[in-house]
């Protein structure tokens, strides 16, 4: 059963680009990780300062592996350990399986 993680980071209105940037940058960061399924970022449009970050993983199996290798290899930062200031103020993780789902039949 596919699993779903949604990371919600709050940013600030100046830090929007920087964040948008970043994930742009990231370029196959995840897409190459075994049992990876789908990523978007997801930009707020209703007042909020909250932007979405969800990614389907094959099952958690396969996301606790992204996490504590790619993902924490691309978070350590550059050459001396040294990296950018985060842009979001706060980051919280909504998990959840995949029980329905459909889609378009055009």
């Amino acid at each position: 059963m596919s699993v779903v993680k949604i990371n919600v980071l709050t940013v600030p209105a100046e830090q929007r680009e920087v964040l948008e940037q970043r994930f742009a940058a990231r370029a196959g960061a995840v897409e190459n990780s075994d049992g990876f399924e789908w990523f978007e970022l997801l930009r707020p449009v209703d007042g909020t300062d909250q932007y979405l970050v969800y990614t389907r993983w094959r099952d958690e199996e396969s996301y606790q592996a992204w996490l504590e290798g790619p993902r924490k290899a691309a978070h350590q930062g550059g050459a001396g350990g040294e990296r950018p200031k985060p842009a979001a103020t706060g980051s919280e993780l909504w998990s959840f399986e995949v029980v329905q789902q459909a889609a378009s039949k055009q």
